[in-house]
């Protein structure tokens, strides 16, 4: 699973971060770090973080 998110299109909600804060996590000044390849173990963490995203900038490629 490779997933992308737009950083142009993220507005820092969080909500990534809380369905799945093994592949998203937020910084203090709001800023988006992720893991471009997570283990199979956080799939459906990723597809609920994907779902929650009021941007809709998160996505699956691969």
């Amino acid at each position: 699973m490779r997933i992308e998110v737009d950083t142009t299109v993220c507005a820092s909600h969080g909500q990534c971060e809380f369905v799945a804060p093994e592949v998203f996590a937020l910084d203090d000044e709001g800023k988006l770090s992720y893991v471009a390849e997570p283990g199979p173990e956080e799939a459906e963490n990723v597809e609920r973080a994907v779902r929650a995203c009021p941007t809709r900038a998160i996505r699956i490629v691969g």
